[in-house]
């Protein structure tokens, strides 16, 4: 039996360039963070917000200001390394921080979040429900908890993901199908149900058809009010 595949810090120093600038897969990721901010319900006194899983912070740029502190977290140092050297000058002036957590495990007190953002970070997740109780344990009563999904494995996602992303992953020599089969641990359709069993006031919205049909979306992003 084949030893797995090493692939996690070449993947990790090209994901910027793969996955975030001018091609038609770093297009549709950029569109779903737009997105989450775009549906975002009104939300008042807004101090802190905390985004998990936060990477080298793509989100960070579409977030609506509205907040006093905002706290990028990740568990991985090499992310986080990139975080802090673009934005330096946010965290400098004390409205950014940055900090190695565990999004399954939070270091944070009960009901001490006015906001929790995670985009593309529960289907990595084992126990998603789990990981859900905990984001909903440090959110405040009232406030919100915005999340970003990819609709894996969705026919419109799997055929997405070949037009570009498998590419330039294969010619960096990283094992792209190994890796999503091990990294997206957790089915868009199992992860609706979840959200939508466990909590009574979610929105919702899909992109770029807005039906509630994971095989004819890339993203599905929501707003639960904790």
């Amino acid at each position: 039996m084949r030893e797995e595949p090493s692939y996690e810090l070449s993947y990790i120093q090209s994901y910027d360039q793969n996955n975030a600038e001018k091609t038609l897969a770093g297009y549709f990721l950029k569109k779903s963070h737009i997105l989450l901010e775009k549906t975002l319900p009104k939300l008042e006194g807004v101090e802190t917000i905390i985004e998990v899983g936060a990477g080298s912070g793509h989100h960070f740029s579409h977030v609506q200001k509205t907040y006093s502190k905002y706290i990028m977290t990740d568990a991985s140092t090499e992310m986080l390394s990139i975080a802090t050297e673009k934005y330096a000058e946010e965290i400098s002036s004390g409205v950014v921080e940055i900090e190695q957590q565990n999004a399954t495990a939070l270091t944070y007190s009960e009901s001490s979040i006015d906001r929790l953002i995670a985009t593309h970070v529960l289907e990595h997740l084992p126990d998603p429900v789990s990981v859900l109780k905990e984001w909903n344990r440090v959110v405040r009563p009232g406030g919100l908890i915005s999340i970003v999904l990819p609709c894996d494995p969705g026919m419109l996602w799997r055929i997405g993901r070949h037009l570009g992303p498998r590419r330039n992953a294969k010619k960096l020599a990283i094992a792209y199908d190994y890796l999503q089969a091990a990294e997206h641990v957790n089915s868009i359709f199992n992860l609706v149900v979840f959200i939508r069993h466990h909590f009574e006031n979610v929105s919702e919205s899909w992109y770029p058809i807005n039906l509630p049909i994971p095989d004819i979306n890339l993203f599905y992003i929501c707003h639960i009010r904790t």
